[in-house]
């Protein structure tokens, strides 16, 4: 992994660079950042660039050996740590029981999520966990002397799943041999030990922006601009999210936006019925997709309307929509009403509620917030 493939976090990346070559690089790091800011491919990239043979000033080259090596997840002084569960019943969670399955797992979806690795495991309802053991594993390993000659280098993916054994890598955080460096990646960073907290240095990952989501989705040949923009603007700053929705949202979303809002405001019943008939043959994510896209454009146009602008990265069509609906005569409180309804037809969705009945109310009910009407008791 370069650090070219990991999509944003330009500020995160200059300050791991600035750190490294001023030579005040901590040998306890800590990158923390929301599921999907792409902490793992962070610190994946980043132990590539420690390996690298022939660095530049802000990236591993990705051709020698070393990278080789890292980018597969093969080097000799690459020790890695994750959340596992049990082989089998009575043995021990360990992380090195499956490292075939998290380099399979890694070259899949460098954004995967916890969730998402333990199901690649088939633990099933299995609780991950890295036990008392893998952790006096972890002090063995790196009070050993380098394979290569070169620095060591553990990486652990979501230290929140140590526990109260975390506390066993205390004095290695504190003292660590020469030449070590621990990369702790996080995300709820509440769940780790503040003993462990305490003695790391903390590297936030921000959202990731829309215009970097969709430049990604789009260069990387995943989609098209027109969906990369869409999918980008209801991913709130997660690509993984974004990876996901783009699984369950098989075609351009708007001309069925634009198609519902003129039924709404013409008052066509049989394109509303419409409406409400083929949508509910869709898949629920597909649906919920559907919806949370409309949030998003209604959000917009409050924006449109009281801030003079609406997101550069709209596309011309949704932007052009965007700006008539903030023309309309809808008022503030009348958005707000639409958008918790449509919320809460997310909610039912969610719960497998008849999709046609809801599809047909949710119509009804933004007709009449688009009149300034009261709901009928």
């Amino acid at each position: 992994m370069l650090f070219s493939n990991v999509v944003g976090q330009k500020l995160a990346k200059e300050g791991l660079m600035k750190m490294w070559h001023n030579n005040v690089f901590p040998h306890a790091l800590l990158i923390t950042g929301n599921e999907g800011t792409g902490g793992l491919s962070m610190g994946l990239a980043l132990a590539q660039f420690i390996f690298c043979e022939h660095k530049s000033g802000q990236d591993a080259c990705g051709k020698c050996a070393g990278c080789s090596k890292a980018s597969k997840l093969e080097h000799a002084d690459l020790h890695i740590s994750f959340p596992s569960i049990p082989p089998k019943s009575g043995s021990k969670a360990m992380s090195r029981h499956y490292l075939h399955e998290f380099r399979e797992f890694i070259q899949q979806t460098p954004y995967g999520t916890t969730y998402d690795w333990l199901q690649h495991l088939n633990a099933e309802n299995k609780q991950g966990n890295i036990t008392a053991d893998e952790c006096r594993e972890i002090i063995d390993i790196l009070n050993l002397k380098s394979y290569e000659g070169g620095k060591k280098v553990l990486l652990m993916w979501r230290p929140e799943y140590l526990g109260k054994e975390g506390n066993i890598l205390l004095k290695l955080i504190e003292e660590p041999p020469a030449d070590t460096i621990m990369i702790f990646i996080a995300e709820n960073i509440e769940d780790i030990l503040m003993t462990i907290r305490s003695r790391t240095q903390e590297v936030k990952l921000a959202p990731i922006s829309v215009a970097e989501i969709a430049e990604s989705l789009s260069t990387r040949s995943l989609t098209d601009p027109t969906r990369a923009a869409q999918v980008a603007h209801m991913a709130m700053g997660s690509y993984t999210e974004a990876l996901r929705l783009l699984r369950h949202t098989e075609n351009d979303l708007f001309p069925e936006v634009k198609n519902l809002f003129n039924a709404l405001f013409t008052a066509n019943g049989i394109g509303i019925a419409k409406f409400a008939e083929e949508w509910a043959k869709a898949g629920r994510e597909q649906q919920k997709n559907f919806l949370t896209y409309i949030i998003q454009l209604l959000e917009q146009a409050i924006r449109a309307r009281y801030r003079s602008g609406t997101s550069d990265t709209l596309p011309t069509a949704e932007t052009e929509f965007v700006q008539k609906l903030a023309a309309t005569k809808v008022s503030l409180e009348g958005f707000a009403k639409m958008i918790a309804a449509i919320t809460d037809t997310i909610y039912f969705i969610e719960r497998n509620a008849h999709g046609r009945t809801q599809f047909h109310a949710l119509a009804l009910r933004l007709q009449y917030f688009i009149r300034g009407q009261a709901l009928p008791v």
